[in-house]
């Protein structure tokens, strides 16, 4: 494994000084091997395991800041795993991995304290870029509130408030917004954010998320959610 101060030259979110400690939780190991070059090389200190017993024992050596968990694994399963990580007050964050790609999957995932889902086969560049979200907003562990200016998203109880006041939406509105907010700081393409909030291969109108967004717009603000044109969709990140 390459040295994880060896990273991409010239990549200006590399991390600085320690490097953010990463482990792998996957019985593949073409993707252990590959996500885990590809991490090192931007600059992550990288651990990978098989399965649930490994993962253990590596969790013993030190405190990991995040973890990219499979949902399928050989005895405990991921979303056993990810119920006991995130039972952990001092627990690192999570991102689930499922080649099944379904939703249930997903949102129970999510509900058992994942930061992020991540459907299989996906990009090296895709999950880099969730891996950075998370790191920067949380420093390694799952934060169940999320925020931006005055919007607030409790995902334990799965409540929004904005300034304080509690503000009722739909199922797929929550779906929305809390997504974005997972992803504060990044454009979110709108096939993904069709993925996350609609699941895979579920039909709907070719200008459904629009509707959508024009929905939560309505309830929380018109500048809640910024859009880039040909790109996708952004809740900026906004200073502590």
């Amino acid at each position: 494994m390459e040295n994880a101060q060896n990273t991409v030259q010239g990549d200006p979110d590399a991390p600085r000084g320690a490097a953010p400690r990463i482990l792998i939780v996957d019985d593949d190991p073409g993707i252990r091997d590959v996500v885990s070059d590809f991490l090192t090389r931007h600059g992550y200190a990288v651990e990978t395991a098989q399965d649930a017993r490994t993962m253990e024992q590596i969790l013993a050596q030190g405190p990991i800041d995040l973890v990219v968990l499979d949902v399928m694994l050989p005895g405990e399963d991921g979303l056993a795993i990810c119920r006991r990580l995130s039972a952990a007050a001092d627990g690192p964050a999570i991102i689930m991995l499922s080649a099944m790609g379904e939703e249930t999957d997903r949102i129970v995932g999510l509900e058992l304290g994942a930061d992020d889902y991540l459907p299989k086969p996906f990009r090296n560049e895709e999950l880099l870029a969730r891996l950075r979200a998370i790191v920067r907003r949380s420093a390694g562990h799952a934060a169940p509130v999320l925020s931006s200016g005055d919007l607030t998203l409790d995902e334990r109880q799965m409540k929004v408030s904005l300034s304080g006041v509690p503000v009722a939406l739909s199922q797929l509105e929550y779906r929305l917004i809390a997504y974005l907010l997972r992803q504060s700081g990044r454009v979110v393409p709108q096939h993904e954010l069709e993925e996350n909030v609609y699941g895979l291969g579920h039909e709907h109108d070719s200008n459904a998320l629009e509707v959508l967004v024009r929905r939560v717009r309505k309830k929380l603000g018109a500048d809640i959610i910024e859009t880039r044109r040909g790109f996708g969709y952004l809740i900026p990140e906004t200073a502590e």
